[in-house]
């Protein structure tokens, strides 16, 4: 069932980049589901997850909306979600029992592709550096990060947890706010975010075979602190965003970024509260949101500017930056649009 684009259009003025001046635009409003994951594979096609086993897709660019059926997974809430084009996609639940399911006909019927009972099972997100090899990563069991891995654009997932072997403090674990505190890039990089009784940025070059560690000076040490979400543009540059979703509204070292993971600093200006989503619309136009509101930079990260008040949890653009889409609770979803002056 496609459903019609509203015609109320709320539109923001929100500030100026290059010539161009930016717009919100309500397409999607007053829904009983929350969403919190999102791929947009291309300019026009975009997939949206979230509560009750609902998800949504667009392929015109957001006018009009699919929603589709998750038979017999009604009662899950799928955070985390990787589309390949209006006809593939894979989605991830958070909490147990935990299903990777994958759909091929764009979403008219779902395989499970893998499952795991355990009562402290949760993956917290999901990231493909192909359309052959992904991953997955999970809360830790025994203190030990769960992780997944497909060589066959995910028709089948591998268990190399135990051969991994990333131990996690007592209370560290990640975060499926958005999906987006794990990033891929290249030939086998990926970056994951943590948080809880510390917060650390895991970095693996090879795979996710082998990790490395480094400890992030974000706001950190209770259970609803940490990195909630990661960016990472062309030039590797990283944004590592977050703080405490239980007080949104404090904005004291929420943000870090860095050029090689292992040095962090603050930005020149602050956020506006906690943001449980970042992504880059290009190498320097970055947006970050949350139950806080919306901010955007122009510079990289080093300066924000509130966009708007309202609140979402997850934030994504397309790869050339020319479709940007927010969502969030009842069933929200908004586009972003620059108008050229």
């Amino acid at each position: 069932m496609h459903s019609m684009l509203l015609s109320l259009v709320i539109l923001f003025t929100v500030g100026t980049l290059k010539g161009q001046q930016f717009k919100l635009e309500m397409l999607q409003e007053g829904k009983d589901v929350s969403f919190r994951g999102m791929s947009i594979p291309s300019d026009s096609v975009a997939w949206i997850s979230g509560t009750k086993g609902t998800i949504v897709k667009t392929t015109d660019g957001g006018e009009n909306w699919t929603w589709l059926k998750t038979e017999g997974y009604e009662d899950f809430d799928f955070r985390s979600i990787v589309a390949f084009s209006d006809k593939k996609a894979i989605i991830v639940n958070a909490g147990s029992p935990a299903v990777i399911l994958l759909t091929e006909d764009g979403g008219t019927s779902w395989k499970k592709v893998y499952s795991y009972d355990a009562k402290e099972i949760f993956y917290d997100g999901i990231s493909f550096w192909d359309d052959k090899k992904g991953i997955v990563f999970g809360d830790p069991i025994e203190g030990k990060l769960q992780l997944l891995v497909t060589e066959d654009g995910g028709n089948t997932w591998m268990n190399i947890s135990d051969d991994a072997n990333v131990q996690m403090k007592d209370g560290e674990a990640g975060f499926a706010a958005s999906g987006s505190s794990i990033r891929t890039a290249g030939n086998g990089l990926v970056w994951i975010g943590t948080g809880g009784t510390q917060a650390r940025l895991l970095f693996s070059y090879n795979y996710g075979q082998s990790w490395t560690s480094y400890r992030v000076p974000i706001e950190q040490g209770e259970e609803s602190q940490g990195i909630f979400s990661l960016a990472i543009n062309d030039q590797k540059q990283l944004i590592a965003i977050g703080g405490d979703y239980k007080n949104f509204r404090n904005n004291n070292n929420i943000i870090q970024l860095s050029t090689n993971g292992m040095n962090w600093n603050a930005p020149k200006t602050r956020l506006s509260g906690y943001k449980s989503c970042v992504d880059f619309v290009d190498d320097t136009f970055v947006l970050a949101t949350g139950t806080s509101g919306t901010d955007f930079s122009v510079d990289g990260g080093q300066s924000w500017k509130l966009l708007d008040e309202k609140s979402f949890h997850v934030v994504r653009a397309s790869e050339s930056g020319k479709l940007v889409l927010l969502a969030g609770d009842k069933g929200n979803i908004y586009r972003m649009v620059k108008d050229i002056k």
